[in-house]
């Protein structure tokens, strides 16, 4: 049976990612996240996408993503995969011995608003969170090193929510229980993440109602 087409909408924040096929370490070294991140500046000049976070770890990667139009992220997200899994083979003497990724990539639509900024402090968090740096800007192979000025081969989108003065330090602080298994959620099953009302009106949009359910009741997240 044929995969169902995904609805995606220009102008809706998403949250996208990918991990590799059996978790195979796939960024081992400097040049491995180098060729990923000049991949994603040719595919921003293809096509135009908007990248207002991302982080780069050694088997997965996040990305936050601000499409323009409709036909935006599908092209992009299709390039930057196909792209990236036929040059890492080339690279690694691998060609036609498996495959890169696991499946096709991931995605939920986020709120512009304070759930826009907790999903990306997730995203900046994550090498915190994997026990591989004490502050999120010690990890040069994510959109913080945007932030600290250092060079990158593609620019960072501002994104549609403005980030407090002090992003840095709150990206280094927990993320809450609640907020962190909310997300955890909305990757595994991609249903919206945002106030309840803008949820279910964007379910509907993007027919994601399936997205919602449990067992005798609807998926609430606030």
């Amino acid at each position: 049976m044929p995969r169902k087409k995904r609805i995606t909408k220009g102008g809706i924040v998403y949250h996208v990612m990918n991990r590799a096929n059996g978790r195979l370490g796939i960024f081992k070294k400097d040049l491995d996240f180098i060729a990923f991140e000049n991949i994603l500046a040719e595919g921003i000049d293809r096509y135009g996408m908007r990248i207002c976070g991302y982080c780069i770890m050694s088997n997965h990667w996040h990305m936050l993503l601000w499409p323009s139009t409709d036909d935006t992220m599908p092209n992009f997200m299709h390039w930057v995969t196909v792209t990236h899994t036929r040059r890492w083979h080339t690279a690694h003497g691998t060609t036609g011995i498996g495959h890169v990724y696991q499946g096709r990539y991931k995605s939920f639509p986020v709120q512009k608003n304070r759930h826009y900024l907790k999903t990306l402090r997730y995203i900046e968090a994550n090498p915190i969170n994997a026990s591989m740096v004490e502050s999120a800007a010690e990890w040069p192979w994510s959109s913080i090193a945007h932030r600290k000025g250092i060079e990158k081969p593609f620019e960072l989108d501002p994104g549609p929510v403005q980030l407090p003065e002090n992003w840095l330090e709150i990206v280094d602080k927990p993320l809450k229980d609640q907020d962190n298994a909310q997300l955890k959620t909305c990757i595994k099953k991609g249903c919206p993440f945002g106030q309840n009302d803008w949820v279910i009106t964007t379910a509907q949009e993007l027919h994601l109602q399936s997205t919602l359910r449990k067992p005798g009741r609807p998926v609430i997240l606030k």
